[in-house]
């Protein structure tokens, strides 16, 4: 399988030229060393988002009922879960494991091949884990925070963790041998997950002070609770950031969830 890296190599063209030009706000974070780089691809992400991601997501909300919908997300949710299962047997978290294990099995007999998450349903609620976070359980550090072109937030460690994550991870181009059912199955899930997103980045738009920070910050939190074992939603509060030392940038979402 031979891989054409001319779109890759433009993709960086473009966004180390938006970094170069991209505004510092007055007081640096020290997980974020590298942000002006950042903040232009971060940048760049949210201009094709906005003009192609968003839009075919959008379309695809309105077009799709919400079963079928659901159905497609709550499957792609299940194989993913094989990934987190082997992932927590990796940590040394035996009961993580055959929880997860469990899930798949009963979403896969019972939830018709995991198109209803009738594991939740009844209490077994879904423990997301990645290579990444094996890599920090396994005492890599987190290192610097990092905005990836077409991807997203990340670390240092995490962008690591993306390459064990695309060998192995069921839901990645290198698990999938046949092109056109590759391009399928990879369009369908990239699609439904950004849909999954949509209301989360309208929220993005409308109170975040400084998006990037915003979501820089939820990232970073997020991970650290997943590394903690924990099951966190909180989300950094601004009520005493001062507003005039926030450089404003176009919003964007949390685009590569991981699976």
């Amino acid at each position: 399988m031979r891989f054409n890296l001319k779109p890759v190599a433009l993709t960086t063209c473009l966004a180390l030229t938006l970094a170069g030009c991209a505004p510092l706000p007055g007081k640096p974070d020290p997980q974020d060393p590298f942000e002006r780089f950042n903040r232009g691809v971060y940048q760049f992400n949210d201009t094709v988002d906005r003009a192609v991601v968003r839009p075919i997501a959008a379309m695809y909300t309105d077009l799709t009922p919400s079963g079928a919908r659901s159905c497609v997300s709550n499957i792609f949710s299940n194989i993913g879960d094989i990934w987190s299962g082997l992932n927590s047997f990796l940590q040394g978290r035996g009961v993580d494991f055959f929880n997860t294990l469990g899930r798949v099995l009963f979403n896969t007999t019972v939830g018709l091949g995991g198109c209803f998450d009738v594991a939740t349903a009844n209490g077994a609620n879904r423990i997301p884990n990645d290579f990444g976070t094996t890599l920090g359980v396994w005492g890599v550090g987190q290192g610097p925070y990092l905005v990836l072109p077409l991807i997203g937030p990340s670390t240092i460690r995490d962008t690591g963790g993306l390459l064990g994550d695309w060998v192995a991870n069921p839901i990645t181009p290198g698990s999938i041998n046949d092109v056109p059912v590759r391009n399928t199955v990879l369009g369908t899930y990239f699609v439904s997950k950004r849909a999954d997103l949509l209301q989360a980045s309208d929220t993005l738009d409308s109170i975040a002070l400084d998006p990037y920070s915003f979501t820089r910050d939820a990232y970073l939190q997020r991970r650290e609770a997943l590394l903690k074992g924990l099951n966190s939603t909180d989300l950094p509060d601004y009520e005493d950031e001062d507003d005039e030392s926030i450089a404003p940038v176009a919003a964007q979402p949390v685009i590569t969830p991981k699976p």
